[in-house]
């Protein structure tokens, strides 16, 4: 749904603000949280038909709710999420959400893009359409985003602007083929070109000087892949607004903070980009991010700023963002400013959670659309071996980033070929390609697992999104990509031929068809049982599923082989 398209009676709304006539609901007794002059004021808030009437001393209403002082501020706005990182499909995911007070999202989808294409899109907004959660669709730039991998789909300039058209599309999503923007690729030149006028979303780290320039040309406005306040502050005095991201695996929310200033905060949003199911239950959701940058020192009126009417004017989200005469009454009533503990959430002047609990039905069980979507070729131990001249590059895990760090290691050797060496931490990361049953296989080494036995594997891998597994030994790494194809997709754990849990993903091989409880008790399950096979990372699958997306440096391994970022290329 879209608050620009909600339906506004105007003669009716003014009588209301002007206390002529009697309001649907009254707020009354609630410190209102100003994003316009970061003030908290006193007073009642009439509601009439889904939108704000005004703020005074209103009384008359069929509803009046007693805040007794407590917070009111805007509904909260992710304004860069992947809803497929969570494993839920959207009416689980909006169960998780909306709750917490997000009631807006900003996603290109580009996760489900990459395995179904145009059809996946729409199965997503389809089943968010009855939801009281704003979904606003950037068109995925990048469907596949590089030639460095193998995709299940592929959208061109044309599919662009045909989604461009769709009501529910806001903008472009984040180009992150910035190599093909400097070297100017006809494809991606002509994307941005029909995207010129609306908003299109960044996606550059670590780019600067010259190169930075050129990309900011292209039109591209935002980004979120800023790991240091150098690089943000380069971004943002070349007129980027930086989104400040906080999510499962992508840490940089107390690295950047210090960015926020008076003179800079308008220019800088809050963003979770992906969050996983057991976070999102047990931490929380933009609300999360909320808590831990007040806790790092900031005013908690400038932190809502950020995650309502920073997002809604860049996103040009038209009647969101404010509690204010003619916005949208998507509300959010906060006990504490300290905790940011979320009492009721309010939809179009509706409730829609209170004390943490959804009340809203997520619709009717979704189709069997968009199933059977793994596909590899023949898959044996052969498959595996991994012989390349030394030294061998290998893939270092930098903990609480996405980025990696590229070192060349001499391997354990055994009759030629390289095989992981647990006493150092280097194990061996397989990637299968499971769309098209090609049997493209690629074969690396990785450190900081910790794993000392057994196998991890999973669909879930930005952003083709093919088969990738990380093991000790040649045996539980087939048992466990075997298991993943079996499954139609998921996450799996394994240890010899033994299949020690696993998470079905059964909707594109990304999304779960169980609610959201059974989903975060699933994958706490095989959290467990990889932190017992010697994991040390939290969110292993998290960081696992970021080890084959070749738009972030240093080092990836995709189905066609090792690729080098910097040098966008794939290593002999």
């Amino acid at each position: 749904m879209s608050a620009i398209s909600l339906s506004k009676n105007l003669g009716d709304l003014i009588s209301v603000s002007k206390n002529e006539t009697e309001a649907d609901l009254v707020l009354a007794n609630a410190r209102v949280i100003n994003v316009f002059n970061g003030e908290i004021e006193r007073g009642n808030v009439a509601v009439r038909n889904g939108w704000i009437a005004g703020i005074g001393d209103y009384t008359r209403a069929a509803t009046v709710i007693d805040l007794a002082g407590k917070y009111l501020a805007p509904g909260f706005i992710d304004g860069h999420v992947h809803l497929e990182s969570s494993l839920l499909d959207v009416g689980e995911y909006a169960r998780a959400v909306v709750p917490r007070g997000t009631l807006g999202i900003v996603t290109d989808l580009h996760e489900i893009a990459n395995v179904s294409g145009i059809a996946g899109l729409r199965y997503v907004l389809e089943g968010a359409r009855y939801l009281p959660l704003d979904v606003f669709l950037m068109a995925p730039s990048c469907v596949p985003a590089t030639h460095l991998e193998s995709s299940g789909a592929r959208l061109d300039a044309a599919d662009i602007r045909r989604i461009l058209r769709w009501r529910q599309c806001i903008g472009l999503g984040e180009m992150m083929n910035y190599p093909g923007v400097l070297y100017r690729d006809t494809s991606v030149l002509q994307k941005l070109d029909s995207a010129q006028g609306r908003v299109i979303d960044g996606h550059s780290p670590g780019l600067n000087g010259y190169p930075l320039n050129a990309y900011i040309a292209a039109g591209i406005r935002s980004d979120h892949e800023s790991v240091t306040v150098t690089e943000a502050h380069a971004k943002l005095s070349r007129g980027m607004y930086v989104m400040i991201r906080e999510g499962s695996t992508e840490k940089n929310l107390a690295a950047l903070l210090p960015l926020v200033t008076d003179k800079t905060y308008r220019r800088c949003l809050f963003v979770v980009d992906d969050r996983t199911c057991v976070d999102l239950l047990q931490d929380g959701d933009i609300d999360a991010v909320l808590r831990k940058a007040v806790r790092l020192g900031l005013d908690p009126v400038r932190a809502i700023q950020m995650v309502t009417i920073n997002p809604a004017e860049y996103f040009r989200l038209a009647g969101l963002g404010a509690v204010a005469p003619g916005y949208c009454a998507n509300l959010v009533v906060l006990d504490n400013l300290a905790e940011m503990r979320i009492d009721q959430v309010f939809f179009r002047g509706k409730l829609v959670a209170a004390q943490g609990k959804a009340s809203f039905v997520t619709g009717k069980k979704r189709s069997q659309h968009l199933r059977n979507t793994v596909r590899t070729g023949p898959l044996t131990l052969d498959s595996l071996l991994f012989v390349h001249r030394l030294p061998v590059p290998l893939i270092e895990v930098v903990p609480g980033q996405i980025i990696t760090r590229r070192r060349f290691v001499t391997p354990k050797m055994v009759a030629g070929a390289i095989v992981p060496d647990i006493e150092r931490d280097i194990l061996k990361l397989v990637v299968a390609e499971r769309h098209h049953a090609t049997g493209n296989i690629g074969v690396g080494l990785v450190s900081g697992f910790g794993l000392q036995k057994g196998a991890l594997a999973s669909t879930v891998s930005h952003d083709s999104h093919n088969i990738i597994a990380v093991g000790t030994d040649d045996v539980s790494l087939l048992a466990a990509i075997r298991e993943v194809s079996k499954l139609g997709g998921g996450l799996v754990a394994a240890a010899g031929q033994d299949i020690l849990a696993t998470l079905p993903l059964p909707v594109a091989g990304l999304l779960s068809d169980r609610s959201l409880e059974d989903t975060v008790a699933r994958l706490s399950g095989l959290e467990n049982v990889a932190a017992r096979l010697g994991s040390r990372l939290p969110s292993p699958f998290s960081v696992l599923s970021f080890l084959a997306l070749p738009v972030i440096p240093e080092l990836r391994l995709t189905d066609l082989g090792m690729v080098d970022v910097n040098e966008f290329k794939l290593i002999p």
